[in-house]
């Protein structure tokens, strides 16, 4: 159906490709008259990186939901087998006395309080409530943390 031809635009364009390619491989490319250079690190050392409060409290707002939603799943199965029987409801009381499953519970418990509480602050951003500076972000994630702690506290006291 396509019949491949060999002629001078082929040519053309395949000296174009090779040089944009070995322009990219060089580090520097030639774009509308401007020359553009990557300048990246080459070696980057993550421990002398230090983030920002507004970083981590992103970072921590992700994660916090990636451990909320696995949760889900797994409270929904323990609550299925607490609720099938009486024999069910007593090996679910089991699972939930040990200590690690304590511990992992007040994980979820804080996971949650911190992913609602940097949902609220998004939220009091998007809406306009909270301006969107630096310094307002920083201190809205100081906060959001802050009370993160303090429900944190208060899910172990509830939990044990």
């Amino acid at each position: 159906m396509f019949e491949h031809h060999q002629g001078r635009g082929s040519k053309i364009i395949s000296a174009v490709v090779i040089k944009a390619l070995a322009a990219i491989r060089k580090g520097s490319m030639r774009c509308v008259g401007i020359t553009v250079k990557k300048q990246r690190p080459v070696n980057l050392d993550l421990q002398t990186i230090r983030f920002p409060v507004t970083a981590i409290a992103s970072i921590l707002h992700r994660v916090s939901g990636v451990i909320t939603f696995v949760a889900v799943g797994i409270l929904l199965w323990l609550l299925g087998m607490s609720l099938s029987s009486p024999e069910g409801f007593a090996h679910a009381a089991e699972i939930m006395n040990g200590f690690v499953v304590k511990f992992i519970f007040w994980g979820i418990l804080t996971a949650l309080a911190y992913h609602v509480c940097g949902g609220i602050r998004h939220l009091l951003m998007d809406f306009g409530y909270l301006e969107e500076s630096l310094a307002v972000g920083t201190r809205s994630a100081q906060v959001a943390i802050g009370i993160t702690v303090l429900l944190s506290i208060l899910a172990g006291v509830f939990v044990w």
